[in-house]
């Protein structure tokens, strides 16, 4: 009798046993199930999204749209502007690198920045070895520019024999340079501009040079005291985008981020309130007279 209860109890044990045994063994499974998800979350968590970096060739001597302030700050219309689109691109970073701008393109070619972003006008001249955004952020005109009094010139053929001061590389250059190729290559004496853009007005004021090409907006901002005036019809009515590196995939990538973040800019409000501020009007739409 005390066998048998002893055998009975103990197959009872050995049941209960087993049975802890199973049920341990499933909720240790629900427990690794349950912590690989938390595992991969953490993982993920420590790990911080990639960024990268883009270098923004840009200039310092144009007033208004990418120069020096008296603070030593690089500001202007083009930097600000690029600083509001970084701001709505997490997975990028812009850093600016200043040159001159000559220099621009050239850097471009040969990778040391990313971007260009110089009030760059879009031409078939550039479309032939960069690449350009899409959405453009700017609109404007371009116009002969001579001495406050000056009647004697209204046209690109009043031009001949004169001089004509312009920066390496602009598309005013290519205004002047397609001329002479079409006329002579000395119909026009084009100068090619060493110094900032507001020394522009000294030179004509002083009659060094007889005239120069320039967009609608920049009269007011590097001629405050008039001095100067626009003449005649517009030479060339061009859309101002970003120029970057042709046939380069991640040009390409970037190139369409630029895109979206500028159309939310015109939807929203702030370009337009950027060009303002800097240029004394909103010149971001095609309808600027």
């Amino acid at each position: 009798m005390n066998k048998t209860i002893t055998f009975a109890s103990t197959l009872v044990l050995t049941l209960l046993i087993a049975g802890c045994g199973n049920n341990n063994s499933a909720n240790s499974g629900k427990v690794a199930e349950a912590a690989s998800p938390n595992s991969a979350e953490s993982t993920a968590a420590a790990e911080p999204a990639k960024v990268t970096k883009i270098v923004v060739g840009t200039g310092t001597a144009f007033p208004n749209v990418c120069f020096i302030d008296e603070n030593g700050k690089l500001t202007g219309f083009d930097v600000e502007l690029l600083k509001e689109i970084d701001k709505r691109l997490p997975e990028y970073e812009f850093e600016f690198q200043t040159m001159d701008f000559s220099n621009l393109l050239l850097s471009l070619e040969t990778k040391k920045i990313d971007l260009v972003a110089h009030v760059m006008e879009k031409n078939p001249e550039r479309e032939q070895k960069y690449s350009f955004n899409k959405e453009a952020y700017a609109h404007w005109r371009n116009r002969i520019v001579v001495a406050k009094g000056n009647t004697s010139i209204q046209t690109l053929d009043d031009l001949k024999g004169k001089k004509v001061l312009t920066g390496a590389t602009s598309a005013q250059a290519q205004i002047l340079e397609n001329y002479n190729k079409e006329h002579g290559a000395d119909s026009i004496q084009i100068v090619y501009q060493n110094g900032a853009a507001n020394d522009t007005v000294s030179q004509i004021d002083s009659g060094r040079v007889d005239a120069t090409l320039a967009a609608d907006f920049v009269l007011p901002i590097i001629d405050p005291q008039s001095k100067l005036q626009a003449v005649g019809p517009e030479l060339s009515s061009a859309d101002i985008l970003y120029v970057l590196r042709k046939d380069d995939a991640s040009s390409q990538k970037l190139s369409e981020a630029i895109d979206g973040v500028v159309k939310e800019l015109k939807t929203d409000g702030t370009l337009g309130k950027i060009s303002t501020e800097w240029l004394g009007a909103d010149v971001t739409t095609s309808s600027v007279q």
